[in-house]
């Protein structure tokens, strides 16, 4: 697909980050956009700078949905459809993501499913509930997000990733499956998945959120103890000498620091995406870390998990996560 204008495109996650530019750079190219989300007012000031930049005529529609529930994303569909006068999306864009450290060990088990069910189902379910539309359209593209975690399972040596890269991998299976799938029985429809490197995005201060914690300065003592326990176990440092108030600030510190010393820009990243759509890849590597790391694994995938791997990935790829 070269050109967007005139299209329709579906934009999950679309309250921030790489959801929210690439809603902005479409509407620059004339093309319709409904996006969804769970957090309101972050989907509010998406609709706010895109209505602000759209060319005249184009129409950007909002819509809160939990895209982990299924029967939310059938009225998200038919909200959709109905709000744009239209039987036919054009682009798919399954962006919702939430991260979470939680062990499969001894971690929450609600927590570590809901990662899952919406890195994995929120894919899944939107997927199922779009593809009649996506086939109904002249020329379609399904683009789903999947991760550097899904082809390497791991943040580092200090830290446990378990719900967020099995869902990542399961996307990237997904996807890759529908390649041939699509080509046999939809070939006007193509897919792609994207694999995100560090990519500079809210997704480390909205995944706290979306799980139901509080934010970090409002956290409570016990809340806050869970988490100094978890640190100095899972990474042996010693947190004694820091008090409650100064991890509050630590903790609020590095969602930020996550979000602004990337790599890699959100609308960098969203701007590759479309390039991809445009070049019909059906696989999109984001940032110069995700390429580094994607030649990392290939070449050695014996030691992907060793400290020796973790330190090559530090010093070749630019990789600060997880340490």
């Amino acid at each position: 697909m070269k050109d967007f204008s005139g299209k329709l495109a579906v934009i999950t996650g679309g309250g921030t980050g790489m959801g929210r530019e690439l809603a902005k750079q479409l509407i620059a190219e004339g093309c319709d956009v409904a996006i969804c989300d769970v957090i309101e007012e972050n989907m509010a000031e998406t609709l706010r700078l895109c209505e602000s930049e759209a060319p005249q005529g184009i129409r950007i529609t909002a819509h809160k949905c939990d895209v982990s529930n299924e029967d939310e994303v059938k009225r998200f569909r038919d909200d959709v459809l109905e709000q744009h006068g239209r039987d036919s999306v054009n682009l798919l864009f399954n962006n919702a993501g939430i991260g979470s450290g939680v062990s499969f060990v001894d971690g929450d088990r609600t927590e570590w499913e809901r990662t899952f069910n919406i890195c994995w189902y929120g894919v899944y379910y939107c997927a199922r509930a779009f593809i009649p539309h996506l086939v109904a359209a002249d020329e379609a593209h399904m683009i789903n997000t999947s991760s550097v975690n899904g082809f390497w399972a791991s943040l580092g040596p200090g830290s446990t990733h378990t719900a967020y890269s099995a869902a990542k991998f399961a996307v990237k299976g997904f996807t890759e499956a529908l390649v041939t799938d699509f080509r046999i029985n939809a070939p006007h429809v193509k897919v792609s998945v994207v694999m995100p490197g560090h990519i500079g995005t809210s997704i480390a201060i909205n995944s706290g959120k979306i799980s139901g914690h509080a934010e970090p300065m409002a956290m409570s003592d016990d809340e806050v103890d869970q988490i100094r326990a978890r640190i100095e176990q899972r990474q042996g440092i010693d947190l004694s000498e820091v008090n409650n108030n100064q991890l509050r600030e630590m903790i609020k510190a590095q969602g930020e620091a996550f979000r602004d010393n990337a790599p890699t820009t959100a609308a960098d990243a969203a701007a590759m995406m479309i390039q991809g759509v445009r070049d019909e890849r059906w696989r999109v590597l984001l940032g110069e870390d995700a390429h580094s790391l994607d030649r990392l694994v290939r070449e050695t995938p014996e030691e992907a998990y060793e400290e020796s791997f973790f330190q090559r990935m530090r010093e070749e790829a630019n990789w600060g996560l997880g340490s």
